[in-house]
Formats: structure tokens, sequence, C-alpha cells
């Protein structure tokens, strides 16, 4: 199988068969984001690759900000999957690139919404944005686009396009991004990024710049609020009762989960242990997807 690199960005002569792509972006997914793949295997076997498709694309676009060494050249390839998208709903098609084509055969099985690809798009300037967010509105804005579009796009393939199902969607992928930045902490900031909103930051009295400095200072008060925030979207969601399909809601049964360990250790991100085993994540989602049935 052919390996794809940048240079098929700019070029795109990675053509490669249908069953090649589909595992391509399923390997990606797996090792990149491995509890929607989890979740993605109890989802009905005809809207698989739609939701592979739609996770590697996630997958490509959060991994922007740490493949440059600059944000002008992530606004290149930002820019490259804009026009991307724009041929796969243009009629020029997409370029010869696993996760673009099966994008687009995702796009044409199931309807996706073009303005929510384009958002998750646009979103991720943010990442190349050395400032950070600014304040709480702002982290749930950028949840929102980013893992509350991804969510409303994985209904969409799985059939649930009705206001109640989106609506139930976009709050369970807030839920799931907020928490998923408090989860990756420790990792944005060994690269010198930071998620946490600067004005929570502000208000708890540490600079945001003594997060990169170890020992980390005590967050608990800028992050209480942040938890807070991903609880009322995860209840939000489960108001909405069965609206919006288990492949959608699954996630929220990880999310709640970490959200309590980070609680017990007083919000501090940094604490060891917070992740779950490798096995207690299947079993979660397993137990959870019975109990739906």
């Amino acid at each position: 199988m052919a390996r794809l690199s940048w240079r098929h960005y700019t070029t795109g002569r990675a053509a490669m068969s249908i069953a090649d792509s589909r595992r391509y972006c399923a390997r990606r997914v797996r090792r990149l984001d491995r509890d929607r793949y989890l979740v993605s295997l109890f989802a009905p076997d005809r809207a698989r690759p739609a939701l592979t498709a739609l996770c590697a694309f996630n997958v490509e676009l959060s991994g922007v900000a740490d493949s440059v060494t600059e944000p002008a050249l992530g606004a290149v390839r930002l820019r490259w999957w804009r026009d991307a998208v724009a041929g796969i709903y243009g009629g020029g098609g997409p370029p010869a690139h696993a996760v673009a084509g099966e994008l687009a055969r995702a796009v044409a099985a199931h309807g996706l919404s073009r303005a929510r690809l384009e958002r998750m798009i646009d979103a991720r300037a943010a990442d190349l944005d050395p400032a950070g967010i600014p304040d709480l509105a702002a982290l749930e804005s950028y949840a929102a686009d980013t893992a509350g579009c991804l969510s409303a796009l994985i209904s969409e393939a799985l059939g649930a396009a009705g206001p109640e199902a989106l609506a139930a969607a976009d709050h369970a992928g807030r839920a799931w991004g907020i928490a998923g930045l408090l989860r990756a902490a420790p990792y944005h900031a060994s690269r010198g990024r930071l998620f946490l909103p600067r004005a929570l930051l502000e208000d708890a009295g540490v600079a945001p710049e003594r997060v990169f400095s170890p020992p980390p200072p005590a967050l608990g008060p800028a992050v209480g609020p942040v938890v807070e925030a991903a609880r009322s979207h995860l209840r939000a969601a489960r108001s909405r009762g069965g609206a919006a399909p288990p492949a959608v809601t699954l996630p929220l049964v990880l999310a709640e989960a970490w959200l309590d360990r980070l609680e017990r250790r007083g919000f501090d991100v940094f604490a060891p242990g917070l992740e779950p085993s490798a096995l207690a994540r299947p079993l979660r989602l397993a137990w959870a997807a019975l109990r739906a049935r």
C-alpha cells in the first residue's frame, strides 16, 4: 500500500484502490484516534466506511499544527483541504489522496453537509495561533466547530439528520471535544500549545507561560469551569433521549468517566493515572451499547 506524505498534498500522485484507501483511513484512526475507532465498531456495517472517512479527515486536520514548523505552512495545508472539499462538492472531484477520496465517497453516499466540513477546516486555524484560546466562550465555539461538527456529520451518515438528532450530536461533540482538550493538556503543553482559556488562567492567578514550565502550577480553579462546561453539554445531549444514534452518544460514556477521574484528582490535568487501561475503554463501550439496545 502506498504511503502518503506531504508530497501527495501538492502533486496528487497517490493513486490508491478503494480497499487500500479504506485500510489506510482505518489504520490512521485506529492509531491516532483510538476512542472514535472503537466507537465506529458499534456502527452499522453500511455506514462504517463513511464514519472512518470522517474520523480520518478529522485526524488529518488535527495533525496539521504538529506537522509544520511555522503557522504559514499550516495555513497552506488547511488551504489544501478547503480546495479538496471544494472539488468534492464542485464536481471537479477530490485529489488523489486516500482520505480525500474516502471523504468524497462518504459525501456522495450520505449527502453530508459541506458547511460542517468547512467549519472543521476553518476552526483549525486556532491550532496555529500562538495566542491560544482567549476565554471559555471561544473554547466552546472551537469544540462546536471541531468535535461538534464531526459528531453532526456522523449523525448524518447514520441517517439521523433531523433537528433534534443534530442538536444532540452537536452537544455530544462539544462535550467530547472539551474533555479531549483537557485530556491532551500535557501533550499540548509539551509542544508549547495551550487550550485552557487565558481568561480563566488569569482569574486563577496563573500566567499562561507558567503552564509550560515544570513543575506545572495548580490549575484547578481554571480547569473546574471547563469541566462544568463539558458536563453541561453532556447533559444537554442526554436530555434529548435517543434522538442521536448510539455511535454519536457512546463517546459520552468515556468522556464522563474521564471527567469523574479528573474531578477526583482536584482537576489536575497533569495528574498521573487519569487515562483508563487499554482494556477498560472497549469494555465500557460494549456495556453501554448493550444497555442502549
